[in-house]
């Protein structure tokens, strides 16, 4: 299956004989069989023809649309997927015990992979994170015996405080950070794993509307505006694991250097340039395509995309059963 990854302002996706193009302003043509695609993602301001809109929607392919700096605008997607009856159920277990128990599995997860993403890349750079291993598992340890929603989620804050801070002096110092930085991001690390995050949090919007789930109705964090809360829950077990894993890996095996990124004065931040941002997508791409055996409840091997599904499959019977127990959320090792 293809999965189209556009970040070059000016270029044109179209359709021709059944197979999705792309031309790009220096008369490249690039193309996807139709019967393939999975996906297309635009970053940046290229254009699409109506026609392939019309297609995209028959075939049930989203679309998704970023800056060139990942913040996300939105997608063009079929209603096909709706199912009212159970999204009626999943708004009806927002704030109740269904909601705070699967809040505290999820948020134990992450904290765990949160633990063993930052042991992995101490060990590598010989880095002493001790103080903050102790933290993290300190957070761990009250997140299961919390009671209320705002103490669990007081507990995911400490925890990712010194999971970054810990991270920081696990990446080579030619990257060093202070810590996570938003909008703008401030430095290369945190305008990598931002624009990851964002990609992330769409791939799991997809899977989440593919089942049928509203993703502005979430569990665990309050209600947005504008904010599809469920994909933000869902995302916290995949974080470390795919996006900061992948950037990691980039920055200390010397794939992407300072030149790379750029500040732009208009919008202050820090930016990932055009040659570095073919780069990570396919990084991460590969990633989202990589075999593993982290779904405790399936005797084989799956891709990290195919381990979303599941998980999003998984929490769909849960809200069907009202049993936040059914969940089980991905614990890398």
């Amino acid at each position: 299956m293809s999965y189209l990854y556009i970040d070059e302002n000016g270029a044109v996706i179209g359709i021709e004989e059944n197979r999705f193009t792309v031309k790009y302003k220096d008369g490249m043509i690039r193309s996807v069989p139709a019967e393939t695609l999975e996906a297309i993602t635009v970053l940046g301001n290229a254009q699409i023809t109506a026609k392939c809109m019309q297609e995209c929607l028959k075939r049930g392919i989203p679309v998704s649309y970023f800056s060139k700096g990942g913040k996300y605008f939105g997608r063009t997607v079929s209603t096909g997927h709706i199912k009212a009856e159970l999204q009626r159920k999943q708004a009806s277990l927002y704030d109740k015990q269904f909601s705070f128990e699967l809040a505290k599995k999820i948020i134990g997860a992450k904290l765990q992979n949160q633990l063993v993403v930052l042991r992995r890349y101490a060990k590598s750079k010989g880095a002493d994170v001790s103080e903050m291993e102790k933290m993290i598992n300190n957070g761990i340890s009250k997140s299961q015996t919390s009671k209320q929603l705002s103490e669990l989620m007081g507990y995911e804050g400490m925890g990712a405080k010194y999971y970054f801070e810990g991270l920081s002096k696990c990446v080579d110092k030619e990257f060093y950070f202070k810590g996570r930085s938003r909008r703008p991001p401030m430095d290369e690390f945190n305008s990598m794993i931002s624009l990851g995050y964002s990609i992330l949090m769409n791939e799991i919007y997809g899977a989440i509307e593919a089942k049928g789930l509203n993703p502005y109705f979430g569990f665990m964090h309050r209600d947005a505006e504008k904010h599809p809360t469920l994909a933000s829950d869902m995302m916290e077990e995949w974080r470390a694991v795919l996006v900061d894993a992948t950037v990691m890996s980039m920055i200390n095996g010397h794939e992407v250097q300072k030149d790379d990124f750029y500040v732009d004065v208009e919008a202050p931040g820090v930016f990932i340039g055009k040659d570095a941002l073919k780069m990570f997508l396919n990084k991460l791409e590969k990633k989202f395509q990589t075999l593993n055996k982290y779904i405790s409840y399936v005797d084989y091997e799956v891709s990290f995309r195919r381990a979303i599904s599941l998980q999003i499959g998984q929490l769909v019977r849960a809200v069907e059963s009202n049993d936040a127990a059914i969940y089980e959320p991905i614990r890398i090792r």
